[in-house]
């Protein structure tokens, strides 16, 4: 692990690393920070997934949740969103290929090679941050914000409550099963059959699986992307499922990150109960 750089931030400090990924077979850059009180022992863990397009920094600078983390005393986590570099496959489109992993293990070339990004997040990063930091693996919840939101409904559903123990996003991808925002990626990613994508439709899981703990989702009445990311499917299956949890649509807001900076209190607050229980 290679540190590039650590800014002391609000009493604590946010740091950027790089490491040789075994899961993608590249150097990947992660943001984490860390409370003051993970100088004294092991902190909970808030997981944070970014979406299309994005890095490790875009959360990490915009969203203002290292206040709320420092105050909660709760170590961030924010990985990348792909493989990058040189001989990683990639795609003109910006919703797909480096920067849009979708969060899965892709079969398919010729993405099968590097994207394994559900790997990644689940048992590589992992392994490198519990040995490396001092975080509490019996303490994890996860977030994330649209593509993020969806990788971490889906991840947090699929592992469950032995891994998190509260899940949250803002304005996730719901139903990528019959969205622009899923159907090309996960054919390119995952092939024809559609049985192996539903594991990768929030809405599917939530409707198949649900949690066994809170869940919370926020969504802004003006996105810009709402017949994409069709929120209706989710709030309809977590309905259905009679899943504990909330979701909410805020008015006014859009898909921007002054939507998640608005509202990164009331989650960092909510993961922070369970956390904490």
């Amino acid at each position: 692990m290679e540190t590039k750089s650590e800014n002391v931030c609000f009493g604590g400090m946010q740091g950027v690393y790089s490491h040789a990924s075994a899961a993608t077979g590249r150097d990947m850059t992660f943001g984490l920070f860390l409370p003051e009180e993970a100088r004294d022992g092991p902190v909970p863990v808030l997981w944070y997934l970014s979406g299309l397009t994005c890095t490790h920094e875009n959360a990490m600078t915009k969203a203002g949740a290292q206040a709320w983390a420092a105050e909660f005393g709760i170590a961030l986590v924010f990985p990348d969103t792909s493989p990058r570099g040189e001989g990683v496959a990639d795609d003109d489109s910006f919703d797909m290929g480096q920067g849009a992993s979708f969060y899965v293990n892709a079969t398919q070339d010729p993405w099968a090679k590097h994207f394994r990004m559900w790997d990644y997040v689940t048992e590589d990063l992992p392994e490198l941050l519990f040995e490396e930091f001092a975080l509490d693996p019996e303490r994890q919840a996860i977030t994330g914000h649209s593509m993020g939101g969806h990788g971490a409904l889906t991840i947090g559903m699929g592992l469950g409550s032995s891994r998190f123990r509260s899940i949250s996003a803002f304005s996730p991808m719901c139903r990528t099963m019959d969205s622009d925002w899923g159907t090309r990626q996960l054919g390119l990613y995952l092939g024809e059959d559609q049985d192996a994508w539903t594991p990768h439709d929030a809405s599917h899981v939530m409707r198949e699986k649900g949690f066994d703990g809170p869940v919370l989702v926020d969504t802004g009445t003006a996105d810009q992307f709402w017949d994409k990311l069709k929120p209706g499917a989710l709030a309809a299956a977590m309905t259905d499922r009679k899943q504990p949890g909330a979701f909410r649509l805020q008015p006014g807001y859009d898909h921007s990150y002054f939507f998640v900076s608005s509202f990164i209190e009331d989650h960092m607050r909510f993961h922070a109960e369970e956390l904490y229980r």
